[in-house]
């Protein structure tokens, strides 16, 4: 018969975390296969030594969770440290420290379980080197045109206004426009306008003196003047105050602008990038936007379309998110199922680019590594909003290579007419030229 013994080491051995146990000298008695793998030690190398010896980890030195837990009697979840593996080289992990107790409840030592995270430089690196531009994913006409347009305008100062709709990108374009420009090596400062009250967002974006007001306890440098000979991004800067609408415009005017609380006129070399998803020109009519500071924002207008305008992106974007995942929650899925990508292209995403990444987030979390994502995973919203239509047309026995290619060129390769005509979904397209190799 099993011991219960043997049965629990089996169960410890078989999660994909790392974990080890100590006793009350915080001398390792157990050490699992993942802790192995992750560590490159062997179970024979580290039993019976001090953990602190064979993870030589940051909170090591004064820091050390086990004493913490044995000391408090309450565990520790989602420290972040760095470990030594064998090799030398150094691994970032988050880890959770527990007592451990016998059954009389009695405290015999410490459990602790860990497993590896990916630095945040690797996920930008991945991102630097997949994304079309900057950062963004982009291959359609109109995406293509935006970039062009950045392009032309890099070395020139002017102001630039961007429009569009919640979770279009449009601070990822900010981003893009200045590492594009003259002055990319110079500062890059961003304020959210909507989320501070009208008297703080004066004190954030021109500073302020000492006692200007009740918690002013020292002088503050606005971020204006951070960003000098720099670019500042105001976003939602339709939800400004008329007197804060006055203030910006002076400076757009003149460069000029004064502290609150004092009346020390300074002056400062700033490029403005303004965003919004409010329709200014109906604010305007309104009443509630100044024109004239309209008129100085939009030297250069940028309009972002939204995602249903641009649906020619959403595979890649889709390519480009499921590898993202794979890297952040470390497993890998690359694959999503005909029925459920036919789902999302279909959908009309109000919520953009950032409502289209979220849904596919929840549905790569419910998929197992190695499997495709399939209809069943997507939120539920999705699949009860979007009615499937009828079943496509099969290409395979229907249409020939060279008549699918013959249509696609009529149309320079405009999926979406190319489909209209032939009857198909654009998905079954898109899937057939991938057989072909024929991908971009």
């Amino acid at each position: 018969m099993t011991s219960p013994i043997f049965f629990q080491d089996e169960i410890l051995n078989s999660i994909s975390e790392g974990l080890f146990t100590v006793n009350k000298e915080f001398r390792i008695n157990f050490f699992n296969k993942s802790a192995a793998r992750l560590t490159g030690y062997d179970k024979n190398e580290v039993v019976d030594k001090f953990c602190k010896n064979v993870f030589c980890s940051d909170l090591c030195k004064g820091n050390c969770p086990l004493v913490k837990v044995l000391q408090s009697g309450e565990e520790l979840n989602n420290l972040e440290t760095v470990i030594v593996k064998k090799s030398g080289e150094k691994l970032l992990v988050k880890l959770n420290a527990a007592v451990l107790r016998n059954e009389a409840n009695e405290p015999v030592g410490g459990v602790v379980s860990f497993r590896e995270i990916f630095c945040q430089e690797t996920i930008s690196e991945y991102i630097k080197k997949n994304a079309h531009y900057y950062g963004i994913i982009g291959f359609s006409k109109p995406m293509t045109d935006i970039f062009n347009l950045i392009n032309e305008v890099a070395d020139c100062d002017a102001t630039i206004l961007i429009q569009g709709e919640t979770g279009t990108g449009k601070e990822l374009l900010a981003d893009a426009i200045h590492a594009t420009s003259r002055r990319k090596e110079s500062p890059f400062i961003k304020v959210n306008c909507s989320a501070l009250p009208d008297n703080l967002l004066i004190s954030e974006l021109f500073g302020h003196v000492k006692g200007a007001f009740t918690s002013a306890v020292k002088d503050r440098v606005g971020r204006f003047e951070l960003a000098d000979k720099g670019t500042i991004f105001l976003d939602e800067i339709a939800e400004i105050s008329p007197q804060t609408q006055l203030q910006l415009l002076r400076i757009l005017q003149h460069g000029t602008f004064e502290r609150l609380g004092e009346s020390t006129t300074r002056k400062v070399d700033v490029r403005v990038i303004a965003a919004t998803n409010k329709d200014i020109e109906a604010a305007i009519a309104n009443g509630k936007f100044r024109e004239d500071l309209y008129y100085r924002l939009n030297v250069i207008p940028i309009k972002l379309p939204p995602l249903r305008e641009r649906k020619d992106d959403i595979i890649f974007l889709v390519k480009y998110f499921l590898k993202r995942f794979s890297l952040i929650y470390s497993k890998e899925i690359t694959e999503i199922d005909d029925d459920a990508l036919d789902l999302v292209m279909k959908c009309t995403w109000p919520g953009n680019i950032r409502q289209m990444e979220n849904a596919l987030e929840f549905a790569f979390i419910r998929t197992k590594p190695g499997q495709s994502i399939c209809l069943s995973k997507l939120p539920e919203f999705l699949r009860e909003t979007i009615k499937t239509s009828s079943p496509n047309v099969s290409y395979k026995n229907e249409i020939s290579d060279d008549e699918l290619i013959k249509v696609l060129e009529k149309y320079r390769w405009n999926k979406t007419k190319a489909a209209e005509e032939l009857g198909l979904n654009r998905t079954t397209i898109w899937r057939r030229l991938k057989t072909l190799g024929i991908e971009n």
